[in-house]
Formats: structure tokens, C-alpha cells, sequence
């Protein structure tokens, strides 16, 4: 049965199956419309947000990560004290989004019914910063402060020997909370994933009380009231970021190749790849002729697919589908937010196009060192 068991996770681990089945879930636990909360409500998947679904799901993490520690190949990836804040983040995230979602679906049945959310609080009840907040921040930081000391002491720090260029490590991985960069290295230039990406992530994290200007919500656990809006963070959050950090950690092994966290990483694993610039897929493979030697020429219709998703389809869209949410947001709020979604969701293209069709950039100018 532990076989079984251990063969089925790592038939899933493959990222175009687990990357997918992901996909195709988050909207599901998160119903960003009424079509997927019918379909949640039917399934009864809300019950994942219910104590039952708390004990199921710390269960099967547990069972997984002890599966893991007694077997031989997994253990060696689980015990590396590199690891160990990617196991505690694995139960930390799922505890806390427990949590803030256990509330939500509280606060929104109450509100149903009409009475006030659980947080509410008369005005007259005022709690001060000082002694009350402070208060609770300090004995939070002396706990905290007194968990890393013990860790430090149970734990070795994990520092190698110096460098050495006659011994290289395979693979060569980045700290666990830059693997979600390192990934996106995969599919993006240096520029896009180590500079864009990340400068779009801290601005649209900072651009979202702008943007989203909904007054429900605001003060109190609520779902309903937000579901696009946190479906769309949630997705960023737990699949674009978080799960690229596991991919790194459990799944990336020897040569950068994949590995089912069971399987055993040999170093001497091949696959063959063979990885065309949407450039070489047209002029080439489609209309059998060379390359143009003019660089626009060449690289006409990446620039006309990139610049009709990222200005041409907002239009679009705004015309059709959203055009109640850019009546509501304006002109300024709907670009920016197009601006941050759209970019956040090439990820995920990028993936599958190099994943299905091995394409590598749908922009290559390497003699610009201008990638995409």
C-alpha cells in the first residue's frame, strides 16, 4: 500500500499534472464566480474550511512527510537543514489560510442571516496601541525570538565547504526562498524573472488598496464579498510562488531535471529536449525558408502575439467580459490591474508552451540580450 502510495505521488508530482490539477482546483476551493461556488457547494469542498477538513488535511501532510522521512530517497532531500522552513511554510500556510478562510465562511453566513460579522466591534470600544497592541507584538516577538534560538541550537547551520570550482554541486540551488525565482529562470530571461516579476509583485502588492476600493470586507473575515479578489491572490500566492518553491526544493534534481520526491535523483538521468524561439517555429518549421537577417523582420509576429495580449486584449476585454469591472474600476485602476494580472498569468503560458510545444521564447534577440 506505501508503494502504491508512493507511486501515485510521484506520477502526480510531474509538473505538467500537478501544476495542472492545481490550476484547475484553486478556483474550486476559491470560487472566484457563481458558476465555480455552485460546483463547491455541490462537491461540498467548502467543508475543507470546517475542523474536519483541518484534521484531514495537517493528517495527510503528516502522512506524507513521515512516508517520506523512512524512505531512502525522499529522507535525503527532508533532512537537509536547508529544508526545514519549507516543511514548517507547507503547514504554516495551510494552518493560517484555514483559518482566515474558517472565519470567512462564518462571517458570511452570518451576514446572511443578518447579524454582524464576529469582529465587529462598538465604536465606543476602543482597544489603544499602547499597552494593548504593543503589548501582545512584544510577548509575539520574545516566543518567536525564543523558537529561533532553540532551533539554532538543535539545528546546524547548513554552510559547506568554501568554493571550490573543481566541485560543483548538482544541483546548484538557490536559498528555499528564491527557488520560486530560480524557477521562473526556466522559462523567462534574467531581466523578466530576476528584476520585472519581482519589482511587479512588490508594486502590485502595494497598488491593492488602490485598485480594489470594495468597503466590504474591510475590518472582518469575509469570502463572499471578495472572491475574485482573493482567487486571483490566492492563485499568485499558493501556485505561482509558493509551489514553484517546492518544485525547487523536492522535485529539481541532478541537471535541473524532474524527480518524483520518492524517486531516486540519478545524476546520469537524460532528457532530451530541444527547445525552438517562436521565430524558428514560423520562418522555419512553418514556411520552410531561413531567418530574415533584419532582427524586427525576424521577430514580427513575437512582437504583434506580445503586444496584442498585453494592450490589444484588455481592450478586449473591456469591451465584452469585464466591461461592468471597467466601468466600476476606471480607466487608470482597470490598466494597472490589467498591467499586474496579465503579466502574473504569462507565467503560467510560458510554462505549458515550453512544457507541450518546447518553446523557448516568443521574442529572441539575443543580440540585444532582449528576451521573452
Amino acid at each position: 500500500m506505501i508503494d502504491t502510495f508512493k507511486s501515485v505521488i510521484d506520477a502526480l508530482s510531474t509538473p505538467t499534472i500537478s501544476f495542472t490539477l492545481l490550476s484547475i482546483i484553486t478556483p474550486l476551493v476559491f470560487p472566484p464566480t457563481d458558476w465555480f461556488d455552485k460546483i463547491n457547494r455541490k462537491f461540498g469542498i467548502w467543508r475543507l474550511w470546517t475542523k474536519p477538513g483541518l484534521i484531514g488535511g495537517m493528517g495527510f501532510i503528516t502522512f506524507f512527510f513521515i512516508v517520506g522521512y523512512f524512505d531512502p530517497n525522499f529522507n535525503i532531500t527532508l533532512t537537509k537543514p536547508d529544508n526545514f522552513p519549507i516543511i514548517l511554510m507547507i503547514y504554516s500556510m495551510f494552518f493560517f489560510i484555514w483559518i482566515g478562510m474558517n472565519k470567512a465562511y462564518i462571517n458570511d453566513d452570518r451576514l446572511e442571516r443578518g447579524l454582524k460579522p464576529l469582529e465587529y466591534n462598538d465604536p465606543d470600544d476602543k482597544v489603544l496601541v499602547w499597552p494593548d497592541l504593543v503589548y501582545i507584538e512584544f510577548i509575539s516577538l520574545i516566543l518567536f525570538m525564543v523558537f529561533l534560538i532553540v532551533w539554532s541550537i538543535l539545528v546546524a547551520a547548513p554552510l559547506e565547504e568554501p568554493a571550490n570550482p573543481a566541485t560543483t554541486p548538482n544541483p546548484s540551488k538557490a536559498p528555499w526562498y528564491f527557488l520560486g525565482l530560480q524557477e521562473m529562470l526556466v522559462y523567462f530571461d534574467p531581466w523578466l524573472a530576476g528584476i520585472v516579476f519581482p519589482m511587479f509583485i512588490i508594486f502590485g502588492l502595494m497598488a491593492i488598496p488602490y485598485i480594489d476600493t470594495n468597503p466590504k470586507g474591510d475590518g472582518y473575515y469575509s469570502f463572499k464579498d471578495r472572491r475574485i479578489g482573493i482567487f486571483i491572490f490566492m492563485y499568485g500566492w499558493l501556485i505561482l510562488w509558493l509551489f514553484l518553491i517546492v518544485i525547487g526544493t523536492f522535485f529539481r534534481g541532478p541537471n535541473w531535471n524532474f524527480f518524483g520526491p520518492f524517486e531516486y535523483w540519478d545524476p546520469h538521468k537524460v532528457v532530451p529536449l530541444n527547445n525552438v524561439n517562436l521565430s524558428e517555429y514560423f520562418w522555419v518549421k512553418m514556411l520552410n525558408t531561413g531567418l530574415p537577417l533584419n532582427i524586427m523582420v525576424r521577430e514580427a509576429l513575437g512582437f504583434l502575439i506580445v503586444f496584442a495580449y498585453m494592450f490589444i486584449f484588455p481592450i478586449f476585454l473591456a469591451k465584452t467580459w469585464f466591461k461592468d469591472l471597467f466601468a466600476k474600476l476606471g480607466t487608470i485602476r482597470y490598466t494597472s490591474l490589467m498591467l499586474f494580472g496579465l503579466s502574473m498569468f504569462s507565467l503560467p503560458i510560458k510554462m505549458y508552451l515550453r512544457w507541450f510545444f518546447n518553446l523557448k521564447y516568443i521574442i529572441a534577440i539575443p543580440e540585444w540580450f532582449f528576451n521573452i
